[in-house]
Parts: C-alpha cells; sequence; structure tokens
C-alpha cells in the first residue's frame, strides 16, 4: 500500500492529494450468511455470476446471469443471458430479459443497479456494447449507450460497459473498460462527460471494473483493475486517494473487481483471483478479509475453467466462503452480496461493525494463497469474467 500526504501532483487541471492513513482503524467484520443461486442451467441456477444488486422496495436480489453458453462450454443465446430475480429468502422468483441482439435481450449481462430516483434498473450489455434499462417491474424501457463503449482490445479480453452508479441527482456513471475512462450520463441515457484516462498515474485507470459513489461525500471509488489499485476520487474527478499493489497480501490485490462504500466510506473490495474480499476504513487501512480459494481434494486452488470448457471450477467447492474467483458486489441492509464467479453462486455475507473498537481484528479467515498460473489457454471465456457490477 502507498499512501503520500500532501503531494502536488498534476492531475487534469487540479492539484492531487493522497490522504495520509494516520486515523485508528475501527473493526468491521464478515461472516458467512447464506447462499442465493446454485451452479447449473437450469431456471434459477448460475453460472458466471458478473453483477449483483438488491431493489431496496422488495429486497429482492437480482443476478446477472453469464453469456449464453451450453453445458460443454459452446455457445448457446438461449441459455443465462437473463438477469435472474430471487425473493429475500433466495427462493428463485423471475427473470428479466432474454438472449439476443433485439430490444431488451442481452449478450451477456454484467453490471446492474437500480435508480434510487426513478426506481429503473440499469443493466450493463457486453457484447451488445450498451446498456439496458427496465421499469422496477422488469418492463423494457429503452436502451442507450451504442457506440460509445470501447471494444476488445490486446491484453483485454474483457470490454464493454462496467460498473454503473449514480449520484444524488439520479445521473447515472458507467465504467467503460476498454476506454479506461467513467461516462457520465443523465437518466434517460443522454451523455454528459466523462472522468478519467489510460495510464497509471493518480486519476488514471488500467480497466476501470468497480464503480461507486459514497452516500456521505459523494466521491467516487474505483477499482481500477489492471493497476491492482483502489482510486478514490472527487465528484469533480479529482484524485484523493490511491492503495494497494499486487500480490497476496493485506492490502494487495490480484484484479479487483467489485466495490462497496457504506455510510462511514468503509470500502469492501472483490479481490478477484485471490478469491477473498478485503475491507479496508476511508483512508485504505486493511481492516479484515474474508474468503479463501476453492479447494479440490488434494487442497490445491481450483483452477477456474479455460475457454471451451464448461463454466465452472472442476471440482466444485461449496463450502461457505470458498470462492472461485470474486467477481460482483452488492452492500444492502448491512449485508454483502459477493459473486462467486466460476462456481455459479452468490454468497451473502453479515457485516458487523465493533464501533467501540481501536485494533484492527485479524483476518476473518487464514488465506493461504498460491499464485494462480495463468496459461496462454486461459483466454477469452476467463478473462471476459474479470468485473463486475
Amino acid at each position: 500500500m502507498k499512501l503520500i500526504k500532501k503531494v502536488s501532483v498534476a492531475v487534469a487541471s487540479a492539484g492531487f492529494m493522497v490522504l495520509a492513513a494516520t486515523a485508528e482503524a475501527k473493526a468491521v467484520s464478515l461472516t458467512y450468511d447464506s447462499q442465493i443461486g446454485s451452479p447449473g442451467f437450469a431456471p434459477g441456477e448460475l453460472f458466471v455470476p458478473q453483477g449483483v444488486t438488491v431493489q431496496d422496495e422488495t429486497g429482492n436480489v437480482y443476478v446477472s446471469n453469464g453469456r449464453g453458453l451450453n453445458p460443454d462450454g459452446s455457445f448457446n443465446p438461449d441459455l443465462g443471458n437473463k438477469v435472474e430475480i430471487y425473493n429475500p429468502s433466495g427462493e428463485y422468483i423471475g427473470a428479466v430479459g432474454s438472449g439476443g441482439t433485439g430490444p431488451g435481450e442481452f449478450d451477456e449481462p454484467s453490471a446492474l443497479e437500480f435508480s434510487p430516483k426513478n426506481g429503473n434498473l440499469y443493466v450493463g450489455d457486453v457484447f451488445n456494447n450498451r446498456i439496458n434499462v427496465y421499469d422496477s417491474k422488469g418492463n423494457f424501457l429503452n436502451t442507450f449507450g451504442e457506440g460509445l463503449f470501447g471494444g476488445l482490445i490486446e491484453g483485454r479480453a474483457f470490454f464493454g460497459p462496467s460498473g454503473i452508479t449514480f449520484d444524488e441527482v439520479g445521473n447515472v456513471y458507467i465504467g467503460d473498460f476498454s476506454n479506461d475512462r467513467i461516462l457520465k450520463f443523465t437518466e434517460d441515457g443522454e451523455l454528459l462527460g466523462s472522468i478519467g484516462s489510460a495510464g497509471t498515474e493518480p486519476g488514471q485507470f488500467q480497466g476501470p471494473a468497480g464503480v461507486r459513489i459514497s452516500p456521505t461525500t459523494g466521491n467516487f471509488f474505483v477499482t481500477d483493475q489492471f493497476n491492482n489499485r483502489v482510486q478514490v476520487l472527487s465528484p469533480e474527478g479529482e484524485a484523493l486517494l490511491v492503495f494497494g499493489e499486487q500480490g497476496i497480501g493485506d492490502g494487495q490485490f490480484n484484479q479487483p473487481i467489485g466495490v462497496e462504500v457504506d455510510a462511514d466510506e468503509n470500502i469492501y473490495v472483490a479481490d478477484s483471483i485471490n478469491s477473498r474480499v478485503q475491507v479496508f476504513d476511508r483512508e485504505g487501512n486493511f481492516l479484515t478479509a474474508y474468503g479463501e480459494p476453492a479447494l479440490n481434494e488434494e487442497g490445491q486452488p481450483v483452477p477456474p475453467p479455460q475457454l471451451g470448457e464448461p463454466p465452472f471450477g472442476d471440482p466444485l467447492d461449496l463450502t461457505p466462503g470458498r470462492f472461485n474467483w470474486t467477481a460482483g458486489t452488492s452492500l444492502n441492509d448491512g449485508k454483502l452480496y459477493v459473486g462467486d464467479f466460476f462456481q455459479g453462486r452468490v454468497q451473502v455475507l453479515d457485516i458487523e461493525r465493533h464501533k467501540g473498537a481501536t485494533k484492527v481484528p485479524e483476518p476473518a479467515s487464514l488465506l493461504g494463497l498460491g499464485v494462480f498460473v495463468l496459461g496462454a489457454a486461459m483466454t477469452k471465456f476467463k478473462k471476459d469474467k474479470q468485473q463486475s457490477a
């Protein structure tokens, strides 16, 4: 973790200041609560859940279900390509959308969020390279963004719209993954501007995956996937805080994807390839971690599937707290929802904040993580799934 205090670095036309990590961290713990969905191809079953969100008025959980694939891994637009809906108890109750290129159809749904202003559901549509919008009942309303999101670029198989978030007046901000920026739209889809550019400096990105706006300050929290860091930006897009680097230790990342921020500005990060969630305070101090990689019978991490294989780790390890890559996230009513990428489920975690504590707790579980060796065969299908909502 690299935290710098009062460094005058030009970012666009504004000065850059990284906040110093001087405040004592308050303890946060994560514990397993339940599971939503299960691996498979039948109605209500999931494969490669990229995004997850909760509808405030109903408590129903909406999960983006992978790009259409047959059980053998071959393409089939009639499977997946939907947003699956579960009631607060985790029972499957229906779906939004279907596979295709027409109005309201998907070719790989990704990040998704409900607007707190109009109640509509906004869903990234990766291979159609657009955003689909539905009302609160799941009726299709409109599409926007065609031609604005970047396409496939070398070395980065995922593309199109990534994280989605809203400001207090209803404007929607959407990660443009390949173009290394965040686009700003009106609630009706009119482009207003963008934040960020490609690079490794503060305020620049290499794959902005998760995007959240703080309910407290209006600051942006962004997982910068291939820079292996988290950035905090002001509402005007000025870099305020940068933390993280590549690795497997506390405060290190291996391609972070989902990000959430609570009212205290604690930061929850899906540390994808490390198969865990890490939690930090508002100044980037490590608080705790939860999760371990899925293991085979020999106790070795289960690798993610390769191109052309079924979209699950083999074997599955559905032990609570075991992940085969963490993915899209959602924070709602004291619970953290975390997509288990290659195990076809969402794990629901309880969040406990210890208000009187001043000591940073030990990680919630021991993370004896080995370094994954990602061969050249791990190309399009695997990397397509490296970000969320």
